[in-house]
């Protein structure tokens, strides 16, 4: 109990530093996240249906406590943002549509009154971000003949080559003659550079693309935005190439108000992510104001391990915390 306590703590704690440091004030728009694990997700489900001796802490926590109160419970690594603009009406933009969309939605849309999503920006094809894309059509409005207006989706060339051969039937409008109408997401598919020089507006937020290696064979992309509060999003990294490591750094282009990470692994390295060790070394050298943890597994306990990172960020001078899915961050972009 004083673990969550502090766990609580911590949360309203970080929570409220990004609304009024951040911010200045109370804020209208905000960041919610949908799912903050790996690819697998949180309970991982060999711990279940092959429990070890004793058995897995966080897996098997998930058999006992709701979801909704068990913050090492994690969907796919997705992010929604809530922007308000001046006139106060809202856009939903949502990065990555992973295997697990459609749980979010029932869990976390209805929790925070999401009524759609206006746009979609992807951060690279693997199954964790785009395998949810057939459920679009769930929050987008019901037409039996498909005729409605298309959602916009941003994604780079060799993402949209990938998603091709996965969803042909999201990315051909013709039907072929004597071939029926079948109800699907309606997308309007837009390709970005990989390049941090090229950005791109969407729902009137303009997002700045930031290349990072994925492993050493592949680019994936995090995200910068924000005018009054500059945020990175980086879900999958395992190296930041120099020209976006000087984008998002305080010795560089400018310290970020908040920057989330990925974090895969609590200890070791990983080829294709960054564990433990390694966001928090890139934490120190990028030095922003705040961050935020996303993308763990099961070795992850969220009350144990934010009692650690509410020590080190004492010592460090750095806000650092795990998020956890259907955090909502208040934030003036």
């Amino acid at each position: 109990m004083e673990s969550q306590i502090l766990y609580q703590n911590g949360i309203d704690a970080i929570s409220s530093s990004v609304a009024n440091g951040v911010a200045g004030g109370a804020a209208s728009s905000a960041l919610i996240f949908l799912g903050t694990g790996c690819s697998s997700a949180v309970p991982n489900a060999m711990c279940l249906i092959q429990p070890s001796d004793p058995p897995c802490h966080v897996c098997s926590q998930a058999l006992s406590v709701p979801p909704e109160q068990n913050p090492n419970y994690r969907c796919n690594t997705s992010l929604l943002i809530d922007y308000c603009q001046s006139d106060e009406k809202h856009s939903y933009i949502l990065i990555d549509v992973g295997k697990t969309f459609r749980e979010q939605v029932l869990r976390w849309f209805t929790f925070h009154k999401i009524p759609r999503v206006d746009s979609i920006i992807l951060t690279h094809e693997h199954a964790d971000a785009v395998l949810g894309l057939d459920d679009i059509r769930a929050v987008q409005p019901f037409s039996p003949i498909n005729d409605i207006d298309p959602t916009s989706i941003y994604l780079s060339q060799s993402a949209m080559d990938s998603i091709a051969v996965k969803f042909p039937y999201l990315i051909k409008k013709k039907l072929r003659e004597g071939q029926e109408v079948r109800r699907v997401a309606q997308l309007d598919w837009k390709i970005i550079e990989e390049d941090c020089q090229r950005p791109f507006v969407t729902s009137g937020v303009k997002f700045v693309p930031l290349p990072v290696m994925h492993g050493e064979d592949y680019i994936s992309l995090g995200f910068l935005f924000g005018e009054k509060s500059r945020v990175a999003y980086i879900s999958d990294v395992s190296r930041f190439p120099a020209s976006t490591e000087y984008v998002i750094s305080n010795a560089g282009a400018g310290q970020l108000d908040l920057l989330i990470l990925d974090t895969l692994y609590k200890n070791g390295s990983h080829n294709t992510h960054f564990c433990f060790p390694q966001t928090l070394e890139a934490v120190k050298r990028l030095c922003p104001k705040r961050a935020l943890l996303i993308g763990m597994t099961h070795e992850f306990d969220h009350y144990k391990d934010n009692d650690f990172l509410m020590e080190w960020s004492k010592r460090e001078g750095i806000p650092v915390q795990l998020a956890h899915d259907g955090m909502r961050v208040p934030i003036e972009l």
